[in-house]
Parts: C-alpha cells; sequence; structure tokens
C-alpha cells in the first residue's frame, strides 16, 4: 500500500553530527622563578639590586672636645691692690662705678654700668651687705674664665674684703684686654676697628680638641 524505502526518520549511519571545534591547549605555568627585570633605558648603566635601595651613608661622629677641668689662677692676687693705684682709688671713694663697670663687662652689654652701680648702691644703703649682689658677679666671672675659687668662696671673699674682692675683679678684666671705662659696648667697637683684642670665653689652653 505504502511505497517501501528509507524512512525520513531512519538515521543515517554515515552521517556524523558536527562536533565542538577542539579546545586550544592550555598555556604553560608562569616562571616566575625565571622573571628578570629589565630596567629602561636611559643611557646610564643601572645596578637593579642598589637602585631602589641605594646604601645609606654614615655620618662621621663628631670631633670629640674636651673641657679642662682645672680653674686657672687669677693674674692678679686679692691684696695686690696697689698694683694699679687708679683701680684702687676709684674702688675706695666710689665701690658703685667699680662694680657698675665690672657687672657691664661681666654681663656682656645687657646691664649698663649705671643701672648696676644704682642696684648696688640702694642694696647697700636699705641692707648695709652690697656683697650678697656683688659676689654673684664674682661667680660669673670665674665661670667665664675658669678662674679658681681663692682663697676661699666668692661669698666670703666679699663679705670680708669686699674692696679687695671688686679691685681683683676690676684688674683681671684689664688685664684680659678690656678698658672698663668706655664700658662693653665700647670694646666691642675698638675690637671691630683692630684694637686690642678681647674675647670673654675660657682662655687659650683650656679646651683642646
Amino acid at each position: 500500500m505504502y511505497a517501501s524505502g528509507p524512512s525520513h526518520f531512519h538515521k543515517d549511519s554515515t552521517t556524523s553530527e558536527p562536533s565542538a571545534p577542539p579546545l586550544p591547549p592550555p598555556p604553560p605555568p608562569f616562571p616566575f622563578d625565571s622573571y628578570e627585570y629589565t630596567a629602561p633605558t636611559t643611557g646610564f648603566p643601572a645596578n637593579i639590586t642598589n637602585q631602589y635601595n641605594p646604601p645609606i651613608p654614615t655620618p662621621a661622629p663628631p670631633p670629640a672636645v674636651s673641657f679642662r677641668s682645672t680653674p686657672v689662677p687669677w693674674s692678679t692676687g686679692l691684696c695686690h691692690c696697689f698694683n694699679d693705684c687708679k683701680s684702687c682709688c676709684l674702688t675706695f671713694w666710689c665701690p658703685c662705678v667699680t662694680f657698675g663697670r665690672i657687672a657691664e663687662i661681666v654681663d656682656r652689654g645687657s646691664t649698663s654700668c649705671g643701672v648696676s652701680g644704682a642696684l648696688y648702691t640702694l642694696i647697700l644703703c636699705l641692707t648695709g651687705c652690697s656683697c650678697l649682689y656683688s659676689c654673684f658677679y664674682r661667680s660669673k666671672l670665674r665661670g667665664q674664665y675658669l678662674l679658681e675659687e681663692s682663697p676661699c668662696v666668692d661669698c666670703c671673699v666679699h663679705c670680708w674684703c669686699e674692696g679687695c674682692a671688686l679691685c681683683q675683679e676690676y684688674r683681671e678684666l684689664q688685664n684680659r684686654g678690656f678698658d672698663l671705662s668706655i664700658g662693653w659696648h665700647g670694646n666691642m667697637e675698638r675690637q671691630r676697628r683692630g684694637g686690642v683684642d678681647v674675647n670673654p670665653v675660657v682662655p687659650e689652653g683650656s679646651m683642646t680638641r
């Protein structure tokens, strides 16, 4: 009744379905160990090891400075007042002027002779013990020049021999090149113009390198 023949639903054994395209082979693992950094071309040789970690230079140690701890003696003695009769007479009649000049030099011009002398006179009139003020400047003078604390402590020297102590300090500054009659600023101006060298520091030989 129906014609025999191949059915439309019969699968041809010779015909195969189209297959998916083959996948590409996986890439080889990345060789991290064999990776080499290539420095940019700059025209200058680059050291990869020290390019980003340069060595830090070690600073040289400062030179050693040693201060001599042994004080030096005064240039004149406490009782050598007649070595300079002019300062001796000034101190005998007007100790406030002597002290004012000493204080101005020791303070390096921060206080004037007039102010220090007036304060010295005021303390003398109120308490009768101006040595309480003047002994402080003896200690300050000794510290600037590393002088000996002789013949005893500063307060005792000024308490028992106020006039002699002022004369000794006056002569000490004179022997170091100061003209106390022109004050601190006058001495600095004289030094600037090439006069006598005055330098209120530790004397030469007290500091060595």
